[in-house]
């Protein structure tokens, strides 16, 4: 078998890569279009070198990409492995990772689950946000392997499964309340912080329920059972997931909700 034909790259698609990543041209031939691959074919795209040839660039972007790495791999095929076994979303999981690998990179890169994302990889944004053991955690600052027999519980496993009908309509699934409410406040505009939004608003909820401190909390020493969050003190709280677009206060009427159990309704402020 030509080493090409179960890349299924048509002649347009040779020539475009050609014309405009000559110096990957070999590798793609090779093994396939990979992430990077895809990645700088996107950034062409954004700057318009494809215009002439968007129907050719169109059939690539709807392709699934080589390169994907299996969830089962040995040891022995992985720099520094370890074997990992967890529950995310209800199901248990075991895997072998890099002992550097990030509990975002095994997410999205390993489980396919690519809900949560990364923004910063620093962990300023909070986009990565997913649960740990109930705990909000930023998982690109947290290790795989520190997660072994932990529950983990991303924005893919918030919603209930079989218990009723998604606001699309489709059985079988039940949105949890801070999706709703994110949807009923317009809680988002582009959605890439969304994720971590909702689940950071979901674990923010069960610390009120607890009586945990934030830093608004007029005496830490003393704990007096669930919290009643104002509007400042749920700012505070949620002041670690960042939204570029600026929808802060439809986030906030839509935490509030869920926490009151009480219909919120905006207010807006207009300069003169």
């Amino acid at each position: 078998m030509d080493q090409n034909e179960n890349l299924d790259l048509s002649d347009d698609e040779k020539k475009l890569f050609e014309d405009l990543m000559p110096e990957d041209l070999t590798e793609i031939l090779d093994t396939g279009v990979n992430r990077r691959h895809f990645l700088k074919l996107m950034t062409l795209a954004g700057g318009g070198v494809l215009a002439a040839q968007s129907a050719v660039a169109e059939q690539l972007f709807t392709k699934p990409i080589s390169g994907a790495m299996p969830e089962e791999l040995s040891a022995a095929a992985i720099e520094n492995g370890v074997n990992l076994a967890l529950n995310v979303n209800g199901s248990a999981r075991k895997l072998t990772v890099d002992s550097r690998m990030t509990l975002l990179d095994t997410l999205r890169e390993r489980l396919d689950l690519t809900g949560s994302k990364k923004g910063c990889d620093h962990g300023q944004c909070g986009a990565c946000t997913v649960l740990v053991n109930g705990q909000r955690v930023l998982s690109c600052l947290t290790l795989a392997a520190s997660c072994e027999g932990k529950t983990v519980k991303t924005i893919e496993g918030l919603a209930q499964t079989g218990t009723g009908r998604s606001r699309a309509g489709d059985s079988g699934a039940q949105l949890h309340p801070m999706q709703e409410a994110f949807l009923k406040h317009d809680g988002f505009q582009c959605g890439f912080c969304t994720p971590g939004q909702i689940c950071s608003a979901v674990a923010l909820l069960d610390e009120a329920r607890r009586g945990d401190a934030s830093y608004v909390t007029e005496n830490v020493r003393r704990k007096t059972g669930p919290v009643q969050l104002s509007t400042e003190e749920i700012r505070e709280r949620m002041s670690g997931n960042l939204c570029r677009c600026g929808a802060y206060p439809n986030i906030v009427a839509a935490i509030q909700e869920v926490h009151s159990g009480k219909p919120v309704e905006q207010t807006f402020r207009f300069s003169a």
